[in-house]
């Protein structure tokens, strides 16, 4: 069994966020970027079919060469090989575009990358690279089960959860389910030195439309300052939470 585990090269959530020239471009200066959460998810559940079926995991991702180290952290955690496209992610549907030549050209089995990224929270790669292709498509995938070319599996829905089965190959949007977060692999210094020898491959990109770009980024409000009310004085704490806070 082949498996692509699609990598996106996002900052660390405890990053201090600016942005530049009128508030248009994100500022990497100073910025730690990780594996994308929801696509470190994904990897750790292709590392146990490596280690439960045999399969091979190949990592994959859209960006420059900034974004190797991430793509080394995976091969440090397990995977086979790595591919980065060789340009810069514009859009959901040209990370899509490139990623699916790659599935194309790879014949996987299964594809899996996060359900999101944690940057623009877009949520379209992996339906779009189902589309393109006309591969079977599962988001918010929070068990899957392997055998031969039938695969069962679970995701959440509005209210619950829904078991469906379908048949390979298959684009799975995983999330924290697939894994949960204590089974996370820490990189070894084994794996990390082996990394090192792992193959890395640099694709050009194909063409493709850049449909929508990013015009003004905005920060959320700070924070107003904290209001102390006494133990013993609820009516002012009432009247607080009824006419300034307004949530009663």
């Amino acid at each position: 069994m082949k498996i692509l585990v699609c990598i996106s090269h996002v900052p660390d959530t405890t990053s201090k966020i600016n942005f530049t020239n009128n508030d248009s471009q994100f500022d990497a200066n100073g910025v730690q970027f990780v594996i994308n959460p929801n696509d470190e998810y994904g990897l750790t559940r292709a590392v146990w079919f490596q280690e439960q079926q045999g399969a091979t995991i190949t990592v994959a991702t859209v960006g420059g060469p900034e974004t190797e180290p991430t793509l080394r952290k995976a091969l440090a955690i397990g995977a086979n090989d790595a591919i980065r496209v060789n340009a810069t992610p514009t859009d959901s549907f040209f990370v899509a575009k490139q990623l699916a030549e790659v599935i194309k050209n790879g014949a996987y089995d299964i594809i899996i990358a996060g359900k999101e990224s944690l940057d623009y929270n877009g949520g379209m790669v992996p339906g779009m690279i189902a589309g393109i292709l006309g591969y079977n498509f599962l988001n918010s995938c929070t068990d899957i089960i392997v055998d031969g070319n039938t695969v069962k599996a679970i995701r959440e829905i509005d209210g619950g959860r829904e078991t469906v089965s379908t048949t390979l190959p298959l684009i799975i949007g995983g999330q924290k389910g697939l894994v949960e977060e204590k089974d996370l692999r820490i990189p070894n210094m084994r794996g990390i030195m082996t990394a090192r020898t792992k193959t890395l491959t640099l694709v050009e990109p194909v063409d493709a439309s850049v449909n929508t770009k990013a015009v003004k980024f905005e920060k959320p409000a700070p924070k107003s300052t904290v209001k102390l009310v006494s133990a013993d004085n609820l009516d002012e704490l009432i009247n607080l939470l009824h006419n300034e806070a307004k949530v009663i």
